[in-house]
């Protein structure tokens, strides 16, 4: 089968046990005009199997569904669901849609190369934007889960401690970009929001992954939401 390729549309597949999810999924996104869903799966095996053939843009996972046939190496669980994906597909980026935000899954999920990390209650404008965000490789963070990201990388400085080593490289311009990321804004949103041109935004981006010694926008919202340069509940 030939990978699915559109210069318009944002090819989408759907990974969830439940077909009433699915079916509401399909429903909210339907109403999209860039975005196309291309096919569903009900489990981790099927999942690899439709995006090896698919190579979909985006794949909406969730965490936790039975394995109807668990091979040696032990079921494929959602997060083993992810590391497979990527393997296969290595284009799809993939956005965890579930109900779970307990670090136990949280992190393993960003680990196996989750890109966004969605609770079920999202709605469905939210959860557009964050599949036009994942198809430009950007990342979206419910707040929940960048409160237990927070907590996973080691909490915040202590009182008058300050900033770590590494914000002080970052000029005024910088500091505002990684601000906007840690708000959930795309490169594109950044530069109208600064009135700059969006290949600028890019190159901020990419010098404030250096300056900071971060690998990605995730690590990026994470770090500001950490160092207190934006309110938790504004992040994600």
């Amino acid at each position: 089968m030939e990978a699915f390729m559109s210069s318009e549309t944002i090819a989408v597949i759907l990974v969830d046990d439940h077909s009433v999810v699915r079916e509401g999924l399909r429903a909210y996104l339907s109403a999209e005009p860039d975005i196309d869903v291309v096919g569903e799966a009900r489990n981790g095996r099927e999942a690899v199997k439709l995006a090896a053939g698919i190579v979909p843009d985006v794949a909406l996972v969730d965490l936790v569904m039975p394995d109807p046939s668990p091979g040696p190496a032990g079921p494929l669980d959602g997060i083993a669901t992810i590391r497979e994906l990527k393997k296969v597909s290595p284009h799809t980026q993939v956005i965890v849609l579930t109900s779970y935000a307990e670090d136990e899954k949280i992190f393993p999920a960003v680990r196996a190369g989750a890109l966004s990390y969605l609770l079920k209650d999202v709605s469905a404008e939210d959860l557009a934007k964050a599949i036009r965000a994942a198809a430009r490789g950007e990342a979206t963070l419910h707040p929940q889960v960048a409160a237990r990201l927070m907590s996973e990388v080691g909490g915040g400085p202590s009182a008058g401690s300050g900033r770590e080593p590494g914000v002080d490289a970052l000029t005024d311009r910088e500091m505002e970009v990684l601000t906007l990321i840690a708000r959930g804004m795309s490169n594109r949103e950044i530069a109208q929001t600064l009135v700059i041109a969006e290949k600028t935004v890019k190159s901020h981006v990419s010098n404030i992954l250096s300056k900071l010694h971060l690998a990605d926008r995730t690590q990026v919202a994470v770090y500001a939401l950490r160092q207190r340069i934006v309110p938790l509940d504004e992040g994600g």
